[in-house]
């Protein structure tokens, strides 16, 4: 069976692509398939609210099975900030830079055992027929304090993962690394089983 993706961010199209093509899940952007799905205004005030608004919206403009996920960082000492407004937390949308720099300004004079943080990722696939499936991966880490690294999207510079002890930053491991720890990665393979199971 094939499925529709509900994003236009490449980076995170690859990543899925990675991960649930081996499993012989076809997944496909709307612009593949020659349809545009309507961008959805995240209202919700969780990442898996998000989530299904975006695959709810996607599966009923394309009468496909549609996958959609919502993710960000939270971080302990400000309270889970950015949380659902990873993406926008500096103002304008996906400007990672800017981003980055409000996180480390408001992380200013923090010790490193107080800047303790997660990617969370909850990943939602509607079907036509009215079935739901949902999926949760997280990863944890520190924030660091400084930008490290040339891969990755996002908060991956300063992400300091759990998984390494620390010492690398996400965007200092190679795709396959990172699939394999990434809250995404955790998510989708969830995602996959759970898929499996209804096919």
């Amino acid at each position: 069976m094939d499925y529709i993706i509900a994003t236009h961010n490449a980076k995170k199209r690859d990543e899925l692509y990675r991960i649930l093509s081996p499993l012989g899940i076809k997944v496909h952007l709307d612009s593949e398939l020659g349809i545009e799905l309507t961008d959805v205004e995240e209202t919700g005030t969780t990442f898996k609210e998000n989530a299904l608004l975006k695959a709810e919206s996607g599966c009923r403009e394309s009468g496909m099975p549609c996958i959609a996920d919502d993710s960000g960082l939270t971080v302990d000492y400000l309270g889970g900030e950015p949380g659902v407004y990873s993406a926008r937390y500096a103002g304008g949308h996906g400007n990672d830079e800017a981003n980055i720099a409000k996180l480390l300004k408001n992380l200013e004079g923090v010790p490193d055992e107080k800047r303790g943080a997660a990617f969370v990722s909850e990943i939602c696939c509607c079907y036509p027929d009215g079935r739901v499936i949902y999926a949760k991966g997280e990863c944890k880490g520190r924030i660091g304090f400084e930008s490290i690294g040339n891969g990755g999207f996002g908060y991956d510079p300063v992400f300091m993962p759990e998984d390494y002890g620390f010492t690398k930053s996400m965007a200092q491991l190679t795709a396959e690394e990172k699939d394999a720890i990434s809250h995404r990665g955790r998510a989708i393979r969830e995602l996959a089983g759970k898929i499996g199971e209804q096919i």
